[in-house]
């Protein structure tokens, strides 16, 4: 019976110490140190809890980041997948390459 009630106790969290408070004239779209702690490593706009602000601060902060969006201080999409979709294509398998192959199944 001990064994089956230790098994549904709940676990403890992790600490996790508060971030420095965010005053609201720091939140602006040229601050690019706290933008990029907003952001996600895909480029999306991290939610209220991971960020550790208030309502009003997250509110500023996703318009901050739009703005910066727009005038092209961040980009839109994660330059990661930009690189994967060129390296896609350069090591896309060339004409050249595909006639050498119908060349050698010819001479057989």
């Amino acid at each position: 019976m001990n064994k089956f009630k230790q098994r549904f106790r709940k676990s403890k969290r992790s600490f996790r110490r508060p971030l420095p408070p965010i005053s609201t004239d720091e939140i602006d779209y040229s601050n690019m140190s706290l933008i990029s702690r907003c952001i996600s490593q895909q480029g999306k706009i991290l939610s209220r809890r991971v960020n550790g602000v208030t309502l009003k601060q997250q509110r500023l902060i996703s318009i901050a980041i739009k703005q910066a969006r727009i005038l092209s201080l961040i980009p839109f999409l994660n330059n990661e997948k930009l690189v994967k979709m060129k390296r896609d294509e350069s090591t896309a398998r060339t004409k050249n390459f595909r006639n050498r192959k119908k060349k050698k199944k010819k001479k057989k």
